[in-house]
């Protein structure tokens, strides 16, 4: 499968951040983790629960129950049982994300998001990242302002129950977010360890990294004739 671009390993790698969850409910922000997740639900994990991002509970736009933001807030936000997939304008060492604004908080030099549900989805589920532009602006060894809890800040603030920070797929890779520091679990085909390594301003440990797998023929069929038909994946590449 020699045509097979790095906007598909990445969705590939999107998917496989859902592997093992089950039926939870999942919500990926963005193009490339919400094709992950309907690519994950359509092979290897079809209990995931997709929503519309309003009340729908949906499959390839067939909606399949009503799940509104109270019962969600109440029901499955607090308890673990969401995997949620944002973007992160900065990832520290420590795993703090910041979607907020870039320079002092009080003055910022850009503002961004804010805050959003970035606290509450870091300390009540498993939450993993999207980067398309992994970068030293991004990976930075403090984030200017903390919007999703790291590791460290979960500890001190006793909010570890279900604080899970999962994973986060850049356009060179994946990487693993663990309290002892950050992992580079693999490369993109076409992208090397140094690529990564000098594209990130903090430490990564590099000593187990492999090549991203390939999408398999019957992903790559759904991806590009169900899924996706009209390559709006290439867009963000």
């Amino acid at each position: 499968m020699s045509d097979v671009t790095r906007a598909e390993v990445a969705v590939v790698a999107c998917a496989e951040l859902f592997r093992g969850d089950g039926e939870i409910v999942v919500s990926p922000m963005g193009l490339i983790p919400s094709l992950g997740a309907r690519l994950a639900r359509a092979t290897f994990e079809p209990d995931l629960l997709l929503t519309n991002g309003e009340a729908y509970l949906v499959s390839d736009g067939v909606v399949e129950g009503w799940l509104p933001f109270r019962k969600m807030l109440d029901t499955v936000v607090p308890h673990g049982k969401r995997h949620v997939v944002m973007g992160a304008n900065q990832i520290d060492r420590h795993g703090n994300q910041n979607i907020s604004a870039i320079g002092d908080h009080e003055r910022p030099k850009k503002q961004l998001l804010g805050m959003r549900g970035s606290p509450g989805n870091t300390v009540n589920h498993r939450t993993s990242y999207w980067v398309p532009r992994h970068s030293r602006r991004v990976f930075v060894n403090e984030v200017d302002v903390v919007a999703g809890i790291g590791f460290e800040r979960a500890r001190q603030a006793g909010v570890q129950r279900f604080h899970d920070l999962h994973r986060v797929v850049t356009n060179l890779g994946v990487l693993e977010l663990r309290p002892e520091g950050i992992r580079l679990l693999s490369v993109h085909p076409g992208v090397s360890v140094d690529e990564v390594v000098e594209n990130t301003t903090f430490e990564l440990d590099t000593s187990s990294a492999v090549e991203s797998r390939l999408p398999s023929p019957e992903e790559l069929h759904l991806l590009r004739t169900v899924i996706d038909p009209k390559a709006t994946r290439d867009k963000e590449f």
